[in-house]
């Protein structure tokens, strides 16, 4: 069970408190709610964000920032479903970018770190493209593109320097193993997650 406190505006009277407990009794996985004129609290299991703003708007009222705390499962799920989009998209240019200098351009002069360097601005540059591409089924490209360049730069940016600070670490160089692909990835993953739990818990904004 997970428990939620919503700043609520528009409410004036027992008449405003009685039509949102409604609102909020009729969404699905909300167990119990206890409202009072400007604010609601909400005890439901697995219930996002979005939904709950959707049936306090819907009833007329505004959404104030809700409390933020660590325990919501729901966002906890959906912000890890964004950050693994996010690292489906940065591992293909960063890794192609890797296993490019590692079997194709291999006399080139590079060093690690200038390899790396390349890796994480094709990851961001592949993240972006992966994410416009996904978009463009709901809306037209130049919008799609628009929404994909407004995704979360410190994520992304987070999660590049965690697969290659591993990288560099494990192997000595920027350099690809079947052994170290699963350990940068897991960081990749993890580094990003709690600031993006943060960033959609907070501001409703998800990364991908």
């Amino acid at each position: 069970m997970e428990t939620v406190t919503y700043e609520v505006g528009g409410m004036s009277c027992q008449g405003c408190v009685a039509n949102l407990t409604s609102a909020l009794e009729a969404v699905e996985g909300v167990s119990s709610v206890e409202v009072e004129v400007g604010s609601a609290v909400i005890h439901h299991e697995g219930v996002i964000s979005e939904i709950l703003d959707g049936a306090i708007t819907g009833a007329g009222f505004t959404v104030g920032m809700p409390e933020f705390n660590w325990g919501d499962g729901a966002v906890w799920k959906q912000s890890a479903h964004n950050t693994k989009w996010c690292l489906v998209g940065c591992s293909i240019g960063d890794f192609g970018t890797i296993a490019a200098f590692q079997f194709i351009f291999i006399n080139s002069g590079w060093s690690a770190m200038m390899i790396m360097a390349l890796a994480m601005f094709n990851g961001i540059m592949t993240s972006i493209a992966l994410e416009t591409f996904i978009l463009t089924g709901q809306m037209p490209f130049k919008e799609a593109f628009r929404v994909a360049v407004g995704m979360s730069l410190i994520s992304m940016l987070g999660m590049e320097a965690a697969m290659n600070i591993v990288d560099l670490i494990l192997t000595g160089g920027a350099m690809l193993t079947w052994w170290v692909i699963p350990i940068m990835l897991i960081a990749g993953f993890i580094t990003p997650w709690p600031y993006n739990y943060w960033r959609l818990k907070k501001y409703g904004i998800s990364c991908h």
